[in-house]
């Protein structure tokens, strides 16, 4: 869809018009859902949270600034609203030793790569304050200071809390490789494993839904 067309949506949506909302929801669906996958525990929430989302969407359209791109303040607004329910439905997983926490260095994840849907579904099944930490971290490139703010915690527990979320998807991946290795494991439909760094998932994830 092309930018004359999403903003002739957008300005049916400033007047309300329900055929307007309809379309710029089925435009932006997929990307819509593709960020808030990576914050929700399976796709139903996600979908909730999505729904959330494009209500805010659709009550504040009127802020949008038509000067830049719709695309990057839809993608902010869906962050929010996963940070949002995140905060609704969480009690934060807090450490037992904060100060050890502010010297944990960014550690990186085995050599290892997933295709796309493998690698979302293992970042699904990190405990919630884990996976919104790393999403926020490793692939919306936020500082541990500016989560802090935005979850309501210390900088302490966000990098301890991503540094048990790497150790967890490392331990994950490394079982799929003894699986594949040991049984020619092909039951949960993961793909061929190959080499790739820590520093690449923002990128990769980026590639994969924006």
């Amino acid at each position: 869809m092309g930018e004359e067309e999403v903003h002739q949506l957008i300005n049916g949506c400033l007047k309300q018009d329900r055929k307007c909302q309809k379309m710029l929801y089925k435009a932006f669906y997929g990307f819509a859902m593709g960020i808030c996958l990576r914050y929700a525990g399976n796709r139903d929430e996600a979908a909730d949270v999505m729904n959330q989302g494009f209500f805010k969407v659709f009550t504040h359209i009127a802020k949008y600034d038509a000067s830049r791109p719709f695309k990057a303040w839809l993608g902010k607004i869906m962050m929010n609203t996963s940070i949002d329910y995140y905060r609704a439905n969480l009690k934060m997983a807090y450490t037992d030793d904060l100060d050890k926490a502010e010297h944990l260095t960014d550690g990186e994840l085995p050599d290892r790569k997933l295709n796309y849907d493998d690698l979302l579904s293992l970042i699904q099944q990190l405990p919630q304050a884990y996976r919104t930490v790393f999403n926020l971290f490793a692939i919306e490139g936020y500082t541990h200071d500016e989560i802090a703010v935005m979850l309501n915690i210390n900088a302490g527990t966000s990098k301890s809390n991503l540094h048990k979320a790497r150790q967890k998807l490392k331990q994950m991946i490394l079982d799929i490789d003894t699986k594949t290795s040991t049984a020619n494991y092909t039951g949960s439909g993961y793909s061929s494993i190959v080499a790739i760094s820590t520093s690449e998932i923002g990128s990769y994830f980026n590639r994969g839904i924006r």
